[in-house]
């Protein structure tokens, strides 16, 4: 990967222009209500990333869709350009940005070659959710038992994440508002909408899945 020429994520956004958005939930999954986020084995998710560093700073959209085999994470611009598409599936990561596409089997170390700049993204889909991995360590939890602050001990630099607000979305308590710091780099990442999935016998169009979200999003 060292052939691969660092883009800074700023110079992207500023210059991207032509790619359009789109998501791409697949048509066997349907939403579901759950009691627990550890219930749904699939979600989509819709909300917003900032982005600080000393050099930079910026937000932007953040589309996740979330299943046991993929995972796929889009950046997209207030307009609705994408800026970048991340996504990772039968062990390998396509990252497709500046009307380039590469690819490599540790997302994260594809993410930090090309941009320059590292967004957790294997421990995010449980941090979104308000979930921890086993190698996390939890400074403290509220009164509802949910954690407030934790730290990543097996990573230098670490991370520290800190669940600011709380929400209910697919009849689960997941977080509203995150903050993650790790030295000079800061993330901000609000939860507008969160879905859980399921698979069906049943094959409805992205739009009447998306339609459905938007039903259940505004019923709350």
């Amino acid at each position: 990967m060292s052939h691969i020429t660092k883009i800074p994520l700023l110079l992207v956004i500023l210059s991207l222009s032509l790619l359009s958005a789109c998501t791409t939930t697949p048509t066997n999954l349907v939403p579901i209500q759950v009691e627990k986020v550890s219930q749904a084995n699939a979600w989509e998710m819709q909300g917003k990333l900032a982005v600080r560093t000393p050099q930079d700073n910026f937000s932007t959209n953040l589309y996740w869709l979330h299943t046991q085999k993929k995972d796929e994470l889009k950046l997209t611009t207030m307009l609705g350009t994408t800026l970048l598409t991340l996504t990772t599936e039968h062990g390998m990561t396509r990252l497709e940005v500046d009307g380039k596409t590469y690819e490599h089997h540790d997302a994260q170390q594809l993410l930090t070659n090309v941009t320059g700049w590292s967004i957790p993204v294997s421990a995010l889909p449980l941090w979104i959710t308000g979930q921890v991995s086993p190698d996390d360590e939890v400074d403290s939890f509220d009164e509802k038992n949910r954690p407030v602050s934790l730290f990543t001990p097996l990573e230098t630099p670490q991370w520290r994440v800190e669940f600011l607000k709380w929400q209910q979305q697919s009849g689960a308590q997941i977080p509203r508002l995150l903050q993650l710091k790790r030295t000079d780099l800061r993330l901000k990442i609000q939860v507008n909408q969160w879905q859980a999935l399921a698979t069906s016998d049943l094959t409805p169009s992205t739009n009447q899945l998306k339609n459905n979200i938007q039903v259940n999003a505004s019923s709350r």
